[in-house]
């Protein structure tokens, strides 16, 4: 397989999961809310648009290669921030599973950083 099919593979596999967490939010905007609102997380309501419509665009931007190398540092941050929030409870072995895995979000966002979208994307088309 060649390196523009790894990373469109890549592409796909990683921004899944925002696109599907992020209209996951969206479409249940009052339960995202109330579990930001337990968080302590201010203004949970436009909290939870924001972060919702951060993951639906920003997975949407890795997907098809647009403007991958800002949407990988935004959802790179984004990721960051999450676990710092909702994932340092190491007495609970879930959330130490959703810290390595955050982790290892990270990781792959900054291969996006380091090496782009490669030429199965649209900023290569555009450029």
């Amino acid at each position: 397989m060649s390196n523009s099919a790894l990373l469109l593979l890549g592409r796909i596999l990683i921004a899944a999961i925002f696109i599907f967490a992020g209209f996951g939010k969206l479409t249940n905007i009052g339960g995202t809310a109330g579990y930001f609102g337990s968080l302590g997380i201010p203004m949970p309501m436009i909290s939870a648009v924001l972060v919702g419509l951060v993951e639906l665009v920003g997975g949407l931007a890795v997907l098809v290669g647009f403007k991958t190398r800002i949407a990988a540092l935004v959802l790179a941050a984004f990721t960051l921030a999450a676990t710092l929030i909702a994932h340092l409870d190491f007495g609970d072995q879930m959330q130490v599973t959703m810290l390595l895995k955050n982790l290892a979000i990270i990781g792959g966002f900054l291969t996006l950083i380091a090496h782009g979208a490669g030429s199965l994307s649209l900023d290569t088309r555009r450029s």
